[in-house]
């Protein structure tokens, strides 16, 4: 931002007295810091051999600092940029509602309704706080004010509290698996809260035009940079390799136009429409030069991201409260080879079904997808991983007529029987020869069933039997 007279410098500098549009913007030193006996310019004016005065050059510091950000609001008519045009709600769709409706039915998240005044009136806030606040965030990515960024700010706080609360909530599980890919590959900490504008985190979001999962890929760019999409899995609404995807793409981005709103631009309309903006522009390179160039979507896509940056941050600050996570705290991941139902896995290994929905969205109709030349990647909470991993070899068969008819594979003869199973859990005092006899079956059976090596049992544990 270019220098003007009206601000300080060294503790010392005071902020010159200028007018704008005829009015006078300098101010005088407080009178507390003032010679009674002379004027505030006179005291700058003295001799050497004045009477010293005491002061307190923080404090001085921080009234100069106050004092030249006004002067800087006043004389600088960038933060009334504005694009009456704009429709701030054409970023939110029902994909959002519906997914905070489904985790609230489901109580993976709880509102606290306590935490529910009435609208918040945004507009009592200061611009000065909304600049001030925006300069303090940690951010590499330049965040600027300007009245797009707080119709969106004002649009969060107000009509989107809710999603708001919803997203903070559901933060607590995607927030660090994004910041951890971002920080791996040196990309700006900040670009976590893209997914929060592209779906509202929501892993199952498609928009109007077929972009889908939580970071927004088309087709076309999830197959590029290694997304699998087919009849089974969609792998762009899979948190963890979406996200590399993603990370991959914002890098390659960023190298295109070396400046992280141009990018962010690109990400939301492709590279050829921002070089197209740049271009018509007469070659800026700056996003807000370029900006009535860019198509409709994209020119409020930066200032909600700014919005978003500055929602997540100081939501405290407005009243808000994040919505209570139950989602699973710690999660394992398991290469399988084979199809497995949902509701194989949710049955056999007592797993709820609604936590295999939840971790799982990159599977389409709740088949659990892998061949034995390409794996597919299961997420399981980790408190059920002894068990999955001791059953795993045998959950395929369990009801495999009624679940998957029409995706049978063949067995190896005598490691399979009738294909409806029941599930026996062990108890103290049984042995294979017992639970063999008591079900009319061979131990050889039993083993094969349940993949064991040995015929030691442990109370509690989990047999399939069919």
């Amino acid at each position: 931002m270019e220098q003007t007279e009206g601000l300080p410098g060294e503790a010392g500098n005071l902020p010159q007295q200028k007018r704008v549009n005829g009015k006078q913007t300098g101010k005088k030193l407080p009178d507390s810091l003032s010679n009674p006996e002379k004027t505030g310019q006179d005291n700058l004016l003295a001799e050497e051999d004045a009477p010293a005065i005491e002061m307190n050059l923080d404090s001085i510091e921080n009234s100069l600092f106050s004092e030249g950000l006004k002067i800087l609001i006043e004389m600088d008519s960038s933060h009334y940029f504005d694009d009456p045009g704009l429709d701030p709600s054409f970023h939110f769709n029902a994909n959002t509602d519906s997914l905070i409706y489904e985790w609230q039915r489901q109580s993976l998240l709880i509102f606290d309704e306590n935490c529910r005044p009435t609208l918040t009136d945004s507009s009592a806030t200061p611009e000065t706080t909304y600049i001030q606040r925006l300069m303090d965030l940690p951010n590499i990515i330049e965040m600027p004010y300007n009245r797009i960024v707080r119709r969106f700010i004002d649009l969060y706080l107000n009509e989107r509290r809710m999603q708001v609360e919803a997203m903070l909530g559901a933060g607590v599980y995607y927030f660090p698996l994004f910041e951890q890919v971002l920080d791996q590959n040196g990309l700006p900490i900040e670009l976590k809260y893209l997914p929060v504008i592209e779906s509202a985190l929501n892993p199952k979001a498609v928009s109007r035009v077929g972009a889908t999962g939580l970071w927004q890929f088309m087709y076309a760019t999830g197959k590029m940079y290694g997304l699998q999409i087919n009849s089974l899995t969609d792998e762009r609404r899979d948190p963890v390799k979406s996200t590399y995807a993603a990370v991959k793409y914002l890098k390659s981005l960023y190298s295109m136009f070396g400046d992280w709103n141009l990018a962010i631009a690109a990400y939301n309309c492709g590279p050829g429409n921002v070089n197209k903006a740049i271009h018509r522009s007469g070659g800026k390179r700056n996003f807000w030069e370029i900006y009535y160039y860019l198509p409709r979507e994209t020119r409020s896509y930066v200032p909600l991201f700014i919005a978003a940056n500055y929602v997540m941050t100081y939501y405290s600050e407005h009243g808000i409260c994040p919505a209570q996570n139950n989602f699973p705290p710690v999660i394992d991941t398991f290469m399988i080879h084979q199809n497995m139902h949902f509701q194989q896995i949710a049955e056999v290994c007592q797993i709820p079904m609604q936590e295999i929905k939840l971790l799982n969205p990159h599977f389409r109709n709740e088949i659990a997808h892998g061949t034995a030349t390409k794996a597919g990647i299961l997420y399981l909470p980790m408190e059920y991983s002894p068990v999955f991993t001791e059953l795993q070899d045998s959950i395929p068969r369990y009801k495999e007529q009624e679940l998957l008819a029409s995706r049978l594979v063949s067995v190896q003869s005598g490691q399979a029987g009738p294909t409806d199973a029941i599930v026996y859990r062990v108890k103290r005092g049984d042995n294979l020869s017992v639970i063999a006899s008591r079900h009319n079956v061979s131990v050889q059976k039993l083993k094969n069933w349940n993949n064991l090596k040995s015929n030691t049992l442990q109370i509690g544990q989990r047999l399939l039997i069919y």
